[in-house]
């Protein structure tokens, strides 16, 4: 299985933020979409980093003036991201090894959508309950 397909059922739906906005202008999308990242773009729309919760809550733990900081400090710069032909397996590991959530998704070098790891175990999950309904049926019919 693809991340092009988990793109198909969640949708290419994906929040971003200037990187000349605040943590605080972070927050206020974070909460208002009910969402935990934020991929952070330049001037020119390209990608240049993601905020999450995590990140936010770490900085706040450091500096309880965090919420008035630009995103650019508060934000990871080393960002993973995927593409649609990836496979949703070995993401999976990926992001389970690297200990991140939320896997920005660039087609031909544009933001095609965002995908978590909660989004890519359902899809698998679902895959495997579709292999297991395949089995019973045969099985049944046998």
């Amino acid at each position: 299985m693809k991340i092009q397909s988990v793109l198909g059922t969640v949708g290419p739906r994906v929040v971003t933020v200037r990187d000349d906005r605040t943590v605080s202008d972070a927050v206020q999308a974070l909460a208002s979409r009910n969402i935990g990242a934020l991929v952070v773009v330049n001037e020119a729309g390209s990608p240049c980093g993601i905020i999450s919760e995590r990140d936010i809550i770490r900085q706040l733990a450091r500096d309880s003036s965090a919420l008035e900081l630009p995103v650019t400090v508060v934000m990871t710069r080393d960002v993973v991201f995927g593409s649609p032909g990836d496979d949703v397996d070995a993401v999976l590991r990926t992001m389970t090894g690297g200990h991140f959530r939320h896997l920005p998704v660039l087609d031909e070098g544009q933001l095609a959508g965002m995908v978590t790891t909660g989004d890519l175990a359902k899809a698998r999950l679902d895959a495997l309950q579709g292999a297991v309904d395949t089995l019973e049926v045969q099985l049944m019919e046998s």
